[in-house]
């Protein structure tokens, strides 16, 4: 188990502000499940066009953000270490609860199956112990190295 902050995160993804969606990584099992949250502030950039007056989380970045996480989980197993995983596909996103400014979200992923260059995860989105969203993706890691 571990934990991981902003800057350990960076380490891992590509993603950088405004696009970095994970603050930090509360539980980790390589390859097998990571548990990581996100605070949702009214400072988020889609918040000013978004829903003007009423802000609400898009629910295509609440879908980046499982797959953020999902990358930290996957690049911090040996095998796919120094490089890059890229959604695939999406499967089964369901929306539960709009997610907004103030909202913790916490993000629970657990690894599925895996073959060589790819694998399968189920995503689910908490803010205060409710499911807010839930999906499945495939995640395609080529056998390049991250520069």
């Amino acid at each position: 188990m571990s934990v991981l902050n902003t800057t350990e995160i960076m380490d891992l993804i590509p993603n950088r502000y405004p696009i970095l969606y994970i603050d930090k990584v509360e539980e980790l099992v390589p390859g097998e499940k990571i548990v990581a949250t996100k605070n949702v502030t009214i400072n988020e950039n889609y918040f000013q066009g978004h829903f003007p007056g009423n802000p609400v989380m898009p629910g295509v970045l609440i879908i980046e953000s499982m797959a953020q996480a999902a990358s930290i989980l996957i690049l911090k197993s040996e095998k796919y270490k120094d490089k890059t995983a890229y959604m695939g596909e999406i499967k089964n996103a369901k929306f539960r609860k709009m997610v907004k400014p103030g909202d913790v979200i916490t993000f629970e992923i657990i690894m599925g199956k895996q073959k060589k260059n790819m694998g399968v995860v189920d995503c689910t989105a908490y803010v205060d112990d409710k499911k807010a969203c839930q999906a499945q993706l495939t995640f395609i890691v080529p056998d390049v190295k991250r520069k």
